[in-house]
């Protein structure tokens, strides 16, 4: 080639030019050509090489350019290849967003979704299934065996054991579903507070068809039925191996994780449900709950009483001292008040002959809420004719302790007050219990001498408990009555000493016109209160049964109330007049069955024991500082 004698010039070589096999010259730089793209040679004065050349192509195989033109072409290379790579990475990006968006609809990247997001999709896939032969609300599914018998009955088999003879058919709702490859897929079926685990593979699923389509279609939160045989994974997790799996019920919404749970108090108790899907602990406390008051009426059925039902909705708000909430009934025109005691008509019915009575019921005082106490609350009263209240204790006694032991496998019980977080204090049922005198201990702890109890409804001793309290900083608000002042001294300094189980005994008259008088010490009554962690949880006393007397009690009551303490009674002449035909020696006893759950669950917040709150009461909590 003229021109390039004794010259170094650049070269592009492409060997797709070749028919042959290059001399043995060139062939080291065509190999390292086939590794790396492209490579650039020097050509010296050969005439065997451009000889060489030449035999080889008779097309030009050589492209002389200077050093400018090659920084051009490569500069054009380059973009090129930036341009390329770029269009690749807007594809890839593309595909892996379409994948994203068909991960999501068949549920396997759910929670990158919005939960408004998710249950529109989701509605719209089940509304799709409706009118099918997939009908995702199902009439009925026939169950064999409950997720706890299941357990019981299968799990004593071995790691790696399948037993393929024995088809059965269980319940539950899916709380975690994960998936090892494309055929073989976990999921974790819970229901009763206890977890069962679903290994569905294709191979023993009825078809392979099936197996994808029921996969693709269950998400958390759904309630499933599962057809399949019993089993252990190698690893010794006993698991449902299932041949067909049915939806029985979709959750349309997210489902919150079990590992961060539902927390927030407000959402726990207006969504109860959504509590006791994802809060095993909170199902326990029902269950507690409802031991208690199974006790409860087995004990009181062995000792002969009958259970009976009196009216929610009375013309006078009667048995006990305590504000009502008004109702109002269209038919009647006129206004109700709803039950704050069922007392008066229990102790009406051992007038009339059935002498021992009790109730589980509710009841309603239209007073404050904190962590103890609540305007609705469940209590359990009995009223048991020719007992007094020494009777009383030694069957509260029998029955509390009794209780504990049956529920918790001893007498002894460890209570958080402020908090999982917080002091743990040991409280000890163990009978017999302590009992202190209300008045007398009173002065004891205070230091200071109290007037004669039977002067404890004068004036004089009115203004003694006012300038008490005064000294003691001890807050009362009006009106500042005898029994309010008592009241709250008591509950300062006396109640505040009560961890395990105390009698509070013989109370003053004036804070008891139900009682019966003392039959040793006059201007007190034969009362007791029964205290728990400085939290009263029973109240009993030897019943007033003289109708004078009881009528008495009510005019004073209504004087009070005159005078503005709207917790005091109104004069119930129907009781009175119930009285006139004689009750017989009578002992009466009531106790809050919440109170009583909260310590045998370790719950210090009261609204935890109930199944549902008002909405109107969970805003007070909140305003209150209680959620």
């Amino acid at each position: 080639v003229p021109g390039l004698w004794g010259q170094w010039a650049v070269v592009k070589i492409c060997p797709s030019e070749y028919s042959c096999s290059p001399s043995s010259n060139l062939r080291e730089p065509l190999e390292r050509w086939q590794k790396v793209g492209s490579f650039s040679i020097t050509v010296r004065k050969t005439t065997n090489l451009l000889s060489s050349v030449h035999m080889w192509s008779p097309l030009p195989l050589f492209e002389c350019c200077t050093s400018l033109e090659l920084k051009r072409r490569m500069k054009a290379e380059k973009k090129a290849a930036e341009k390329e790579a770029k269009v690749k990475d807007m594809a890839e990006q593309k595909k892996e967003s379409n994948d994203k968006e068909t991960a999501n609809v068949c549920g396997l990247d759910e929670e990158t979704l919005d939960p408004n997001q998710y249950f529109k999709i989701r509605t719209q896939a089940i509304q799709e299934l409706k009118g099918t032969t997939e009908d995702p609300y199902p009439h009925k599914y026939h169950v064999d065996l409950s997720l706890t018998e299941f357990i019981e009955k299968y799990n004593h088999l071995q790691p790696g054991d399948h037993l393929s003879d024995v088809v059965l058919n269980v319940t539950g709702r899916v709380h975690a579903k994960r998936a090892s490859g494309a055929k073989l897929l976990f999921y974790d079926l819970r229901g009763e507070g206890v977890k069962l685990q679903v290994m569905a593979n294709s191979r023993n699923y009825k078809s392979e068809e099936a197996f994808v389509a029921i996969n693709n279609k269950l998400r958390r939160g759904d309630i499933i039925g599962v057809r399949g045989n019993p089993g252990k994974t190698k690893k010794g997790e006993l698991s449902i191996i299932p041949i067909e799996m049915t939806l029985l019920s979709p959750c349309l919404h997210m489902l919150p994780h079990l590992h961060f749970g539902l927390k927030d108090k407000e959402t726990r108790f207006r969504q109860r449900y959504l509590d006791l899907i994802l809060n095993d602990y909170v199902r326990q406390k029902f269950v507690t709950r409802s031991k208690i008051i199974t006790y409860l009426r087995s004990f009181l059925d062995q000792l002969g009483f009958l259970e009976i039902e009196t009216p929610m909705m009375n013309l006078i708000p009667g048995g006990a001292v305590a504000r009502p909430f008004v109702t109002y009934h269209n038919e009647l025109d006129m206004n109700l008040y709803m039950r704050i005691a069922p007392e008066l008509y229990h102790k009406m019915l051992v007038v009339g002959g059935i002498d021992r009575v009790y109730e589980i019921g509710r009841q309603f005082r239209n007073e404050g809420i904190d962590l103890t106490h609540n305007p609705e609350f469940t209590t359990c009263e009995f009223y048991m004719a020719y007992a007094d209240y020494h009777d009383l204790m030694e069957i509260t006694e029998k029955l509390l302790s009794g209780m504990v032991k049956h529920i918790t496998g001893g007498y002894k019980v460890t209570y958080h007050p402020d908090g999982p977080e917080g002091q743990a204090y040991e409280i000890d049922f163990t009978p017999p219990f302590r009992r202190v005198s209300m008045t007398h201990d009173l002065e004891k702890i205070m230091g200071v001498k109290f007037p004669p109890t039977d002067s404890y409804d004068s004036d004089e001793t009115r203004k003694f408990f006012d300038d008490l309290c005064t000294q003691k900083g001890v807050e009362c608000p009006p009106p500042r009555t005898t029994a309010r002042l008592l009241d709250k001294l008591v509950g300062d300094f006396l109640e505040v000493t009560c961890i395990n189980p105390t009698y509070i005994c013989d109370h003053p008259q004036i804070m008891s016109p139900l009682a019966k008088w003392h039959r040793s010490q006059k201007g007190l009554t034969e009362r007791f209160e029964l205290f728990v962690m400085k939290k009263e949880i029973c109240n009993a006393y030897t019943e007033l049964n003289d109708p004078i007397r009881q009528r008495e009690l009510f005019e004073q009551q209504a004087k009070a109330k005159a005078e503005g303490d709207d917790e005091a009674m109104f004069v119930d002449e129907t009781f009175c007049n119930a009285l006139e035909y004689g009750l017989p020696p009578t002992a009466g006893w009531g106790m809050g069955i919440d109170r009583l759950t909260m310590f045998l669950t370790d719950s210090n917040n009261i609204k935890v024991n109930k199944t549902y709150c008002r909405a109107t009461s969970l805003i007070n909590h909140k305003r209150i500082g209680i959620l």
